[in-house]
């Protein structure tokens, strides 16, 4: 099996279990006794990107989300070819993933949930919605860059970025989804066909990304490490 081809496959699968268990847990939440609020929600997502990272980091990196891929095309970790491939395998993991929730939980909980699509409040607009999704991922391939990029740093696999989407998920869940990924708003987007505001996990996380991306690879790596002078 080619080796873009096997990275590939473990960038979808990763993506799957995000999409899977985050939407899950969003839809489950008004199940009996599934008193879990947004602290079960923020634990589920970063409990399974966690895991999924360290499980897809040998083969294709664990990046498991555009925005990721999309930084480290910038900071020249990696090339056009692998992120584009990986980007589609993102998308379609989100997809299949976002599938098999509507498929196996129950119906009416799917339709009240709209498929764990993130939304964003009614309370603050369109720019800010783009602002906190781009400061919350900034976090996000921060921590990337800080404990997975950096090879001096301390070897804990996905965990440190998996705890991103913990603390990000209680400050930004209830105003935007704190979706922090184009495929996790995209996959049940499609599925749900809820299209409301959703360049908002487009820009916002790639802006927050490449920002982050540029800093860390300019400004605070190792200038032994940078790729970029």
């Amino acid at each position: 099996m080619p080796s873009l081809l096997r990275r590939s496959i473990a960038e979808a699968l990763g993506t799957f279990a995000l999409v899977f268990i985050g939407v899950g847990a969003v839809v489950e939440q008004s199940a009996p006794g599934a008193e879990y609020g947004l602290l079960g929600i923020a634990l589920a997502h970063a409990v399974v990107l966690a895991v999924m990272i360290t499980a897809t980091m040998a083969v294709s990196g664990g990046h498991l989300n555009p925005a990721v891929t999309v930084g480290l095309l910038v900071a020249r970790r990696t090339n056009a070819r692998t992120a584009g491939a990986y980007i589609v395998a993102q998308l379609v993991g989100a997809v299949l993933g976002a599938l098999a929730v509507k498929a196996l939980l129950p119906p009416t909980q799917v339709r009240a949930a709209l498929l764990g699509t993130p939304t964003v409040s009614g309370s603050i607009q369109f720019g800010q919605a783009v602002g906190i999704e781009a400061i919350l991922t900034f976090f996000l391939v921060s921590a990337v860059f800080g404990t997975c990029v950096n090879s001096e740093a301390p070897k804990v696999g996905g965990f440190a970025v998996g705890l991103v989407l913990l603390f990000d998920i209680l400050v930004g869940g209830s105003l935007t989804g704190a979706a922090m990924n184009p495929a996790r708003a995209f996959g049940p987007a499609l599925v749900a066909g809820q299209w409301v505001a959703h360049g908002v996990y487009w820009i916002g996380p790639l802006l927050g990304g490449v920002i982050a991306a540029l800093l860390w690879e300019h400004a605070i790596l190792p200038p032994r490490q940078r790729k970029v002078s």
